[in-house]
């Protein structure tokens, strides 16, 4: 196991593309680390110059107490999984486990007595004979997996590994891969598009969009306080609700005058408010008028979407809750209620 620290370092490539700003923070021993982001944003960039397979032009990258920027990838003491699995077709899923030890001139006994601790690991004890085309999407992500488990590595490294699979699978792998980090305790960093991914994962999650790191937290701390606008509109399944304000005599007030809260020592402007949809309630204290437009029914929860103050509106009830379209009055807890300057987005 190891600790990760990235000293202001970045990427910009020859043509003057600047992929990922100058970016510091560290990955602490044994945590599992997910960073998340639209594509583009330089998240894969970052991890490859953690892996060694993209040049750091700017700061300095160090595993453990050794600096790697200049340290090939084979000697870095990583182990990737990739998101198409990367698996030799012609060979079985035993030799793909353990091609790797086999290159690194390991004794055949100790290869295969890791294999098979592997493979019983991941429940591929009755696949080791079969070859990638005769197994399934998620077996192939596991026999990825068991290639980077038997190389006992400092660092895992995972690059949006789920991202071929089905919804489901997707589901199922999600956690496989976390309850595997927390029985190996290695340290570990994740790539993914994906923010329930993210959520359900991580110890903690780095926020990145446009190359540059928005927040870094733990998935409650990211889920709750927001440090933009970006950040509380990417993460959150929905998101959260944005619309335009104003503070004006001490208050927050809707565009069209409806006091929402106490503007608790917020200059006199506007503002974006933001609440997440399961923080809002219906009826009771309702003071604020919501206009319903659709009930979209997911089982367990329904989510209402709507206009409030003439803007686009979400709320979340639970499954018990007698609605249907049209006008109704919303009450939106205040301790919930987040601020944001338009400017530049960042919380107030």
């Amino acid at each position: 196991m190891a600790t990760v620290t990235l000293n202001a370092v970045g990427k910009t490539y020859p043509n003057g593309f600047e992929a990922v700003k100058p970016t510091s923070f560290t990955i602490t021993d044994g945590e599992f680390v997910v960073l998340v982001g639209p594509s583009g944003c330089g998240k894969s960039t970052l991890l490859r110059m953690v892996a060694g397979l993209e040049e750091i032009t700017a700061g300095t990258l160090s595993i453990g107490d050794r600096e790697v920027n200049d340290v090939d990838p084979a000697d870095r003491d990583i182990a990737m999984v990739f998101q198409n699995y990367a698996l030799y077709p012609h060979m079985t899923v035993r030799k793909n486990i353990g091609y790797g030890l086999k290159n690194r001139g390991t004794p055949a006994s100790e290869i295969d007595a890791k294999v098979r601790e592997a493979a019983s690991m991941l429940n591929l004890s009755e696949l080791l004979d079969r070859k990638p085309s005769q197994l399934s999407g998620g077996q192939r992500q596991r026999v990825a997996m068991g290639r980077a488990v038997v190389r006992d590595p400092a660092l895992f490294l995972f690059d949006e590994p789920l991202s071929n699979l089905d919804a489901k699978l997707r589901n199922q792998m999600r956690i496989e891969i976390k309850a595997l980090q927390r029985r190996l305790g290695v340290t570990s960093i994740y790539v993914t598009h994906d923010q329930v991914e993210a959520m359900t994962m991580a110890d903690r999650i780095i926020v990145l969009n446009a190359g540059k790191i928005e927040q870094i937290g733990t998935p409650a701390e990211i889920y709750h306080n927001p440090a933009s606008v970006f950040v509380a509109s990417f993460m959150g399944a929905p998101p959260m609700n944005l619309i335009e304000a104003r503070v004006e005599a001490g208050e927050v007030r809707m565009n069209g005058g409806t006091t929402i809260a106490q503007a608790n020592g917020c200059q006199p402007g506007p503002v974006h408010l933001g609440i997440r949809p399961e923080d809002v309630e219906l009826g009771g204290e309702g003071q604020t008028p919501f206009d319903i437009a659709l009930v979209e029914e997911l089982g367990a929860h329904r989510l209402l979407h709507g206009q409030l103050g003439g803007q686009p509106f979400t709320v979340h009830v639970a499954k018990e809750v007698d609605v249907a379209a049209g006008p109704t009055m919303v009450h939106l807890k205040p301790d919930a209620l987040r601020l944001f300057d338009p400017d530049t987005g960042k919380a107030l």
